[in-house]
Order: structure tokens, then C-alpha cells, then sequence
């Protein structure tokens, strides 16, 4: 479970929509603020699902071979072949132009609380729905999960909490290089995707045939 949730929080914490979404948030007026709305509800959806599963395990993992636990890895299997589709399917349209997001234009007048709505709206549901499959494997009665769980919190967070981190406390020099980490980030964001997206899937998916047939 542990490694799994690392790969996850890692893609999570990569994912290139969530960092540019929240660096031209921070460079609106108020931007640390908004930053910090965005990264609070950011967390707290992150908890709230992974508290849903939790209480629905009763923080017990399904016993290995039952029907709990074979369809929990199906879940996970389908996931995983969701993210290769996914991935593939962006790497066709490399080199395609695109569109910006409707959000994109309308932050320069967000309010806080349109900035913590915007951290739901841009959260990698996909991934954050992996990591909720491989949590039901978590026992609450050993203190290794808790740390488990925060880690994989934290980590799919890490990213968010250095800029923000940065721009609260060295603001003259973070503009600049969040933007031009922004403009390098907007260049590479459909390889990144690819490579998130096809490396996890087939993680997923390899895992979960191998707990299947094992």
C-alpha cells in the first residue's frame, strides 16, 4: 500500500493543471491569500474522501480473496487502464493546439472563495480516485497507516505548499520564476501528462492483474 500511495501522491503532486492554476492565482491581487484558500480546500477535499472510504472499511482491509478485496483490485484495474487510454490518447494530440480553460481568464477577479472552489474543480479526480482504492487496503489499528495517510497527503500537496511557501515569504523574487516555471510548465504540460498518466496506469494495471491472478 505505501508504495502505491507514494507513486500516486507523487503523479498528484506533478499533475501540471493543479501548479498552473495555482501560480496564476498567486500572482492575482491578494494572490497569498487566495493561494491559501486554494490549498486549504485542496487538502480538506483530499481528506474528505479519503475519510469516506475509511468509514466504509470501518478502517478494516477486505480479507485477500474475498469479494471485497478482488472487487477493490478490479476498480483499481479499471482505473489503471483508464489512465493508459488516457494517456495515449493525449499522446496522439501532442503537438495539437489547445485552448485554455474557461477558469484561466476569469482569475484576475476570483474571490477566496472562488479560489478554494477552483482547487475541487482542477484536482485530479482520477488519480485522487486511485489513491482512494489503494487507502481500503489501509489498517487504522496500526500507527504505520496514519503515517501512510498523511504522507500521501502531504505529498500530493508538496508542490502547492513550496510555491505557496515561496510566495509568502521571498515575494519580490517569486513572481518571476513562478511565471517563468508557469511558461516552462505550459511548454511540457502534454508530455508531462502522457508520462504521468501512461507510468501510473501501467503501474495500476500490472499490480492489480498480479494481485488478481496471484
Amino acid at each position: 500500500m505505501v508504495l502505491d500511495l507514494v507513486l500516486i501522491g507523487l503523479a498528484v503532486t506533478l499533475e501540471p493543471v493543479p501548479i498552473v492554476a495555482f501560480i496564476l492565482l498567486l500572482s492575482v491581487e491578494r494572490g497569498v491569500r487566495k493561494g491559501l484558500a486554494f490549498i486549504t480546500a485542496w487538502l480538506a477535499s483530499l481528506v474528505l474522501v479519503l475519510a469516506l472510504v475509511l468509514v466504509t472499511t470501518g478502517g478494516t482491509p477486505p480479507t485477500r480473496g474475498s469479494a471485497p478485496s478482488t472487487a477493490v483490485l478490479a476498480v483499481k484495474l479499471a482505473i489503471g487502464v483508464g489512465l493508459v487510454t488516457y494517456g495515449e490518447h493525449r499522446r496522439r494530440r501532442l503537438g495539437r493546439p489547445r485552448k485554455p480553460p474557461a477558469w484561466a481568464t476569469r482569475l484576475n477577479s476570483v474571490s477566496v472563495w472562488s479560489a478554494a472552489g477552483l482547487a475541487f474543480l482542477v484536482q485530479p479526480w482520477g488519480l485522487i480516485a486511485a489513491g482512494c482504492a489503494t487507502v481500503v487496503d489501509a489498517d487504522m489499528s496500526m500507527v504505520t497507516s496514519y503515517l501512510a495517510l498523511t504522507g500521501f497527503c502531504l505529498l500530493s500537496t508538496g508542490s502547492l505548499l513550496a510555491m505557496q511557501i515561496y510566495a509568502t515569504f521571498c515575494p519580490m523574487t517569486a513572481q518571476d520564476r513562478l511565471t517563468g516555471f508557469r511558461a516552462w510548465i505550459e511548454r511540457h504540460e502534454d508530455q508531462a501528462v502522457v508520462v504521468i498518466a501512461l507510468l501510473l496506469g501501467l503501474w495500476l494495471v500490472g499490480r492489480s492483474v498480479a494481485q488478481l491472478v496471484g
